[in-house]
């Protein structure tokens, strides 16, 4: 019997890994979300990056000997830095925007279209087919968000936004850069240890976002964040459970199962971030938020049976 729990183990580690993601991801975002309106978007991006850094070099040196991924190829460096720069820089700049501007649990019901993105790019990139139940799924996906975003004004026949269109923007752009970035992530991983490919992506991401704070001036809300305590506290921990813990796990995942399942289960994170953001946040979450949320994650869920 014990043998043929840990053989269920090992067949589905990929599963399993990918189901912590969403569990890392949810604490992740809610930890961002109240950094990033103490301190600002940007300078929450490349503090937690540095802090993911330090935990994840640490981490390296005790169970691979190295400091840095010295044992890459500059094939692993080339693919994993692309997808550093397009996951980290690009989609998660938006998408630590859209936490400001919407808040993390809408932010993160946009970000289940990740995986209709990601069927899409690797239709398009890869030749991969996609079913005709997987195009229900799709349009199930956006239905259940639609459900989310969309209202009728009283004494209108039109649909309005429920919430700030460039917030919602925000989030859609950080949910293509995080499809793509998954793609090339397991594009340029292949074997490769997933700890040591995620510290590649979060060099390159840091070399990134320093470029955008030289262009954008504004180093100086970076020094004004470190003196915020709380703020501070917030971005640590989003940091182990986000670029640490959370992309490790996520990278493993795509490493042991394929890209779709692990999207599937990542994408849960809409579901799991609703009691997180009614205890911790105090939020009231109205129930058309949970009903798309599940109409959403079932659409998902159809994409990739």
């Amino acid at each position: 019997m014990r043998i043929e729990e840990d053989h269920m183990f090992q067949s589905h580690v990929g599963e399993i890994a990918a189901l912590a993601t969403a569990l890392c991801w949810t604490i992740s975002a809610v930890a961002f979300e109240s950094a990033g309106k103490k301190v600002g978007s940007i300078s929450v991006n490349l503090i937690r990056l540095f802090i993911a850094l330090i935990l994840i070099s640490v981490f390296n040196l005790f169970t691979r000997g190295m400091l840095l991924p010295f044992d890459a190829t500059p094939y692993n460096w080339l693919w994993l830095s692309f997808s550093g720069l397009i996951g980290f820089v690009i989609g998660d700049l938006f998408l630590f925007q859209a936490f400001v501007q919407v808040g993390s649990r809408i932010s993160m019901l946009i970000m289940a279209t990740v995986p209709p993105i990601t069927a899409i790019t690797g239709f398009i990139v890869m030749g991969e087919r996609i079913t005709l139940l997987g195009s229900v799924g799709m349009v199930i996906t956006i239905a259940g968000i639609a459900l989310v975003i969309l209202t009728r004004n009283s004494g209108e026949k039109i649909l309005g936004l429920t919430y700030p269109v460039k917030g919602l923007i925000y989030a859609f752009i950080g949910a293509l850069g995080q499809a793509f970035g998954l793609v090339f992530s397991k594009f340029g991983m292949g074997s490769y240890n997933p700890i040591a490919a995620t510290q590649i992506r979060i060099i390159a991401a840091i070399i990134g976002f320093s470029i955008v704070i030289t262009i954008s001036k504004n180093w100086g809300k970076l020094g004004s964040a470190f003196k915020d305590f709380k703020a501070m506290r917030h971005i640590t921990i989003g940091s182990f459970f986000g670029p640490f813990i959370g992309v490790s796990l996520s990278l493993f995942a795509i490493q042991h199962s394929t890209t779709g399942v692990v999207s599937t289960i990542m994408s849960i994170t809409p579901i799991l971030i609703i009691p997180m953001s009614i205890i911790i946040l105090k939020e009231k979450v109205p129930i058309r938020e949970v009903l798309g949320a599940i109409i959403a994650l079932f659409g998902v869920s159809l994409l990739f049976i």
